[in-house]
């Protein structure tokens, strides 16, 4: 009976020695991205499709706020503790590849039956370059546009979204309506990443740009912004609201027009109790110079991973799902060799196509290693302006003086 139960215990023991065998030969990959915050994306709905799919290596997931991303990311990498794989704004990418914080991919990609570089858009790639050598993989892009509210514009008279400057304040000025508390206009002017995102664009148009922000016509938009904030024609939250949050409030009806992203197109077509379009940026005067903010994304691998090969695998994996991009998250393939279908939906349908059209006027933000620092210049400025801290001429000539100490 004692051997039998010695037997019997030995039999658990190596069987449990057995189901542990797999979990020891595990390998875990950390990912950080700030996908899932809001709602599934990209970064979470694929990393639990992987470790689906896979036993010898699982994702280990973490979401992290995007305003934290980068700097959390900087102190992790000194200190040793960075993720295997992390999803990055693209003008963040220069400071991490020029740093030698990531891996450097060249040979793995030209090596890939997944990957082919040949696929992607100038800009996108160029953001996951540094020194000739490729440091990432675009993960998708985007733009910004202007979303309007279709029956609030017919019920006050208004013919076609504004197409100047001049004439998106006259229309935010007519569509705002204290008694029903509804704006004309909503944007995201945060003290952030988000901020800048939104009013380069307009510094660009103005002939401008990162290298030179205080050129008149970007004091002309900056007057522009103010009068509108000042006047209660744009949303009193803007100040602090990011790009989501602020586009809540066109979903909600308390806004007739708002300055965001292809990345709203799936909630606006869920939630929108009304009939909405999407139109070009305005520009300056009539028929001027157009532009828009590129975003988008980027994977990278850290330097110092300690399973390079498995974590290119992961790589692999999320790049072989890009063309679910935009027919399962509302993201724009950074890709030319994939076709877009149809989504059925007319209103999300016929508003791809003006983010399309938008997208061949978008100017990236850098790529400089120094973008945090030149990008706060920016939009320190905007809020000195817009809080009445500073003349818009002021405030964007303090900011020119800054980033020209930086770069």
């Amino acid at each position: 009976m004692k051997l039998k139960t010695i037997g019997l215990m030995a039999g658990i023991a190596l069987g449990a020695m057995g189901m542990a065998v797999p979990a020891m030969a595990q390998t875990v990959i950390k990912v950080w991205s700030i996908d899932g915050a809001n709602s599934p994306g990209i970064g979470d709905t694929l990393s639990k499709e992987f470790n689906e799919q896979n036993t010898d290596i699982q994702i280990d997931y973490r979401i992290v706020p995007f305003d934290d991303l980068v700097n959390e990311a900087l102190r992790a990498f000194a200190t040793g503790n960075a993720p295997d794989i992390i999803s990055l704004d693209n003008p963040d990418f220069a400071l991490f590849s020029s740093r030698g914080a990531f891996l450097d991919i060249t040979d793995r990609v030209a090596a890939s039956e997944v990957i082919d570089t040949e696929n992607y858009f100038e800009g996108p790639l160029n953001s996951v370059t540094w020194d000739g050598k490729l440091y990432g993989v675009p993960k998708y892009t985007d733009t910004i546009a202007l979303f309007y509210n279709k029956d609030l514009f017919e019920k006050a008279g208004i013919a076609e979204p504004p197409k100047t400057w001049a004439e998106l304040v006259d229309t935010a000025a007519k569509l705002t309506d204290p008694s029903t508390n509804t704006y004309g206009i909503t944007f995201s002017a945060r003290a952030g990443e988000e901020g800048t995102f939104q009013f380069l664009p307009w510094i660009q148009m103005a002939g401008g740009g990162y290298e030179n922000v205080n050129v008149p016509g970007a004091v002309e938009a900056l007057d522009y912004w103010k009068a509108m904030v000042d006047s209660k024609s744009a949303s009193q939250d803007v100040l602090s609201l990011g790009q989501w949050d602020s586009t809540g409030t066109f979903n909600s009806g308390n806004a007739a027009m708002a300055i965001s992203g292809p990345w709203e197109l799936d909630r606006m077509s869920e939630d929108a109790e009304f009939d909405w379009g999407v139109a070009l940026l305005p520009t300056q005067t009539e028929g001027g110079e157009r532009s828009s903010a590129l975003g988008g994304f980027n994977y990278g691998i850290f330097a110092n991973t300690k399973y390079p090969d498995e974590a290119f695998k992961v790589l692999e994996f999320f790049i072989s799902q890009d063309e679910r991009l935009f027919p399962d998250f509302s993201s724009l393939p950074a890709r030319g060799d994939i076709a877009l279908p149809e989504t059925g939906v007319p209103l999300k349908d016929a508003a791809l196509k003006v983010f399309q059209e938008q997208l061949q006027y978008a100017q990236p933000r850098g790529p400089h290693p120094e973008w945090q620092k030149i990008s706060k210049a920016i939009y320190d400025a905007m809020q000195a302006a817009l809080t009445g801290q500073m003349s818009a001429k002021d405030a964007l000539d303090q900011a020119q003086a800054t980033i020209e100490g930086i770069i």
